[in-house]
């Protein structure tokens, strides 16, 4: 091997040309490829009917791929009951056993796999010092709160050391203090372990936080598969530009491209310097993405060299804290946001006329909107 080279883990899970359909017309999920490798966070990300949830429950085994397989440990699962997957499961509704103690709930999954009561006493045990809970071994759930049940969950579908563990929107009942919370426990729980997980959720900012790697899904196809730091920053498409994290939009036309960057004639008025990221030429339209952080507010329309330079007009400013939100209409967008330091939009009326700045790498052009 090549010095410097990074050898990866091999794909624990792959799908093979996976496709989903219920009625026999509309596909779910279309021509699925995607490898996991072993001892990776991987994220399912995505709106609601994107195919995501659908792609974990046939990786469950509770669905039925229509076309292709799917491989785990170099096995052929399509067709393997869910029980014989040697898979952990934990859903957002927790989905313990109300009569029994927690100690129970808990060995339930080794009980099922025969495994001996003195081997299931030590996992039980070991797995109620990880979740920090050994004092409520013998309480039921009804008698726990939403994240102690959902601690209880994760240790369910942990103590029988399984391969893979999927997680259904785990923290979706859960409110932000303790969802937030819970986030950082699952990801040190993750490295500590070092266990394989594919977690479905909605939530970007959760996506980004815990994520190796996040898949991105809309209309059944996986928009970009990347580390969450390369999604934010290099986007292949406006939907993935739009859902991961802040953006702003400007709509225009492709003048010229000049290798890498392109010139864009704005609907609103103006002209601006692109990176040509996803565009089909000149003459063609595109939307431009541009996150709030990278754009400075100045009064007279000075700029660095280089940079683009756009008149706006206050429509509103938000005071969140740690940081402002200046809300302007720019080029007939009036949702342009700019992220400020607090205290920072105290000097802003709305109606006020500035200028907005921002360096053409920073400036995405991406497919219509």
């Amino acid at each position: 091997m090549e010095a410097g080279m990074v050898t990866l883990a091999p794909a624990l899970v792959r799908f093979s040309g996976i496709q989903k359909t219920y009625d026999g017309e509309h596909l779910v999920v279309k021509n699925l490829d995607l490898d996991i490798r072993k001892g990776e966070f991987v994220t399912l990300l995505g709106p609601s009917g994107s195919g995501k949830t659908t792609t974990l429950m046939m990786l469950a085994g509770f669905e039925v791929p229509t076309h292709g397989e799917i491989y785990l440990a170099d096995r052929p699962i399509k067709n393997m009951p869910p029980h014989k997957r040697d898979i952990g499961m934990v859903f957002q509704n927790y989905a313990l056993f109300p009569h029994l103690t927690i100690a129970e709930n808990i060995a339930f999954p080794l009980s099922v796999r025969g495994t001996s009561k003195a081997e299931a006493q030590e996992r039980v045990a070991a797995a109620l010092r990880m979740i920090k809970m050994e004092a409520m071994a013998q309480r039921r759930p009804g008698q726990l709160s939403g994240g102690q049940q959902q601690r209880v969950a994760l240790a369910r579908a942990l103590v029988f050391n399984p391969q893979l563990v999927l997680m259904d929107e785990p923290l979706g009942a859960l409110d932000k203090r303790l969802r937030e919370q819970m986030q950082l426990e699952i990801k040190q729980l993750h490295e500590r372990m070092g266990i394989t997980i594919v977690y479905v959720t909605h939530d970007q900012s959760e996506a980004l936080t815990m994520s190796d790697r996040i898949a991105v899904f809309n209309d059944g196809i996986v928009q970009q598969i990347d580390k969450p730091d390369a999604l934010y920053e290099h986007p292949v498409n406006s939907f993935v530009a739009h859902f991961i994290g802040e953006n702003n939009v400007l709509s225009g036309t492709v003048e010229t491209v000049d290798k890498d960057y392109c010139r864009v004639g704005l609907a609103g008025g103006g002209t601006v310097t692109a990176r040509a990221v996803n565009i089909a030429g000149a003459g063609a339209s595109t939307s431009l993405s541009v996150r709030p952080e990278r754009v400075t507010l100045v009064p007279d329309g000075s700029s660095g060299e280089g940079a683009n330079r756009l008149p706006a007009k206050v429509q509103n400013t938000i005071y969140l804290g740690d940081h402002a939100l200046a809300v302007l209409d720019v080029a007939g967008n009036e949702e342009f946001m700019v992220k400020l330091q607090p205290g920072a939009h105290g000097s802003l009326r709305p109606g006020e006329s500035i200028f907005v700045t921002f360096r053409p790498e920073d400036c995405l052009a991406l497919d219509p909107v």
